[in-house]
């Protein structure tokens, strides 16, 4: 191996190279209220995560990286009298409590916008905290990685920002921040020293082409959304079993939604994680009830539209008529190659995303690809290739 293909030595606790460690700069905190910090798995070794600063600089912290799966089977070291910060819609500004009223232990999610509200949902444990919010009064700093908007805040900054409302006498606060601030600039100082070529591509603003028939008649395209039974494994030759199914023509607005009865039962949190009522569940049909009515709201010449391939794949039985498909993930990834979910795809496109209130998880996917499709065709109307 040659010398310019040796990776620099690193240091363990910041996991930046040694020439770019900054952890001389991170001070000691006498923090009085207990941080507890739960790191989505695929944040841990991320060279630019801010929880294991916070880790280390706070005297009173916990990080615990794992699965959602973990985190929900396993007690985990949190109080009764603990507060999450999560800005959920009844959330308490921090700033606004009284000292009688400031939790004595804080929860803090570290991860993507789309991890952490999976944490949320997944772990019973928060869903009986009270939820508190901060009221930053600048945008966040952290320029080395994309954010959902201009207000949100990485682990840090959300971090020292809860600790500087419940305990603004804590010295060492703004030394931290100071830390961040050294990582950010020495991180962009040397970005841009590197040739263009090794740096991050530019995005682009909008597609150079889209699928001719993305913009079409909207009367033949039907977006569809579909749910599997749970691991993607099938009960036909490994292909993945469609236990809920929805769908709207875009042109006229109808809609099609089947709930389609399994051979094995499937137990309550499946139905729970889908957000399928009783009546719901109850209505479900056969297999071959839903290739019937699919086929006959489905018509020779429509075209399908779906966020990810594998709803595509839900479709590849011989009951039912095939159609030419298009996936959205595909289509948006050749300007927007740095989202990691529907709902970061969204916000970083400026298209609102639908209320979730009172919805199956499916009907909530479908009408943010709805939203996504009518967003191309309204926007982006002149990037049709031939």
């Amino acid at each position: 191996m040659s010398e310019n293909n040796i990776s620099p030595a690193r240091c363990y606790q910041c996991f930046r190279p040694q020439s770019l460690c900054f952890c001389d700069a991170i001070p000691q905190i006498e923090n009085r209220t207990d941080i507890v910090i739960l790191q989505h798995i695929g944040e841990r070794f991320h060279p630019f995560n801010t929880a294991r600063i916070v880790r280390k600089a706070l005297r009173r912290c916990v990080l615990i990286a794992d699965h959602n799966r973990r985190f929900a089977s396993h007690q985990l070291p949190i109080r009764s009298t603990a507060g999450l910060l999560y800005p959920d819609a009844k959330a308490l500004a921090l700033v606004e409590l009284s000292a009688s009223e400031r939790p004595d232990q804080l929860v803090v999610i570290d991860g993507t916008w789309s991890q952490a509200k999976t944490i949320f949902r997944d772990v019973p444990q928060l869903r009986d905290l009270p939820c508190y919010r901060l009221k930053p009064s600048a945008p966040g700093q952290y320029r080395i990685r994309r954010e959902p908007d201009a207000q949100s805040l990485s682990t840090l900054e959300a971090t020292v920002a809860a600790l500087q409302a419940l305990e603004p006498d804590t010295i060492g606060l703004n030394q931290l921040l100071s830390a961040f601030h050294r990582m950010v600039e020495c991180q962009l100082a040397q970005t841009a020293g590197q040739p263009t070529c090794q740096r991050q591509k530019t995005r682009q603003s909008g597609p150079r082409f889209l699928p001719k028939s993305l913009l079409q008649n909207a009367d033949h395209l039907v977006v569809a959304y579909g749910e599997a039974t749970p691991g993607g494994s099938g009960q036909r030759s490994g292909i993945p079993s469609p236990v809920n199914w929805v769908a709207q023509r875009l042109g006229t607005g109808e809609r099609f939604s089947c709930c389609i009865q399994q051979q094995r039962s499937l137990a309550d949190p499946v139905f729970q994680h889908m957000r399928l009522s009783t009546a719901e569940i109850h209505t479900a049909v056969s297999r071959d009830e839903f290739y019937t009515r699919w086929n006959e709201f489905h018509r020779r010449n429509d075209v399908l539209v779906v966020y990810h391939q594998k709803t595509c794949r839900l479709l590849e039985q011989p009951e039912i008529s095939r159609s030419r498909c298009l996936v959205l993930k595909s289509i948006f990834r050749n300007w927007q190659s740095d989202f990691h979910s529907q709902q970061e795809l969204m916000m970083a496109e400026g298209v609102t995303i639908p209320d979730s209130a009172d919805r199956s998880r499916a009907t909530l996917r479908l009408d943010m690809a709805i939203a996504l499709v009518e967003h191309l065709r309204t926007r982006y109307p002149g990037a049709s290739n031939v």
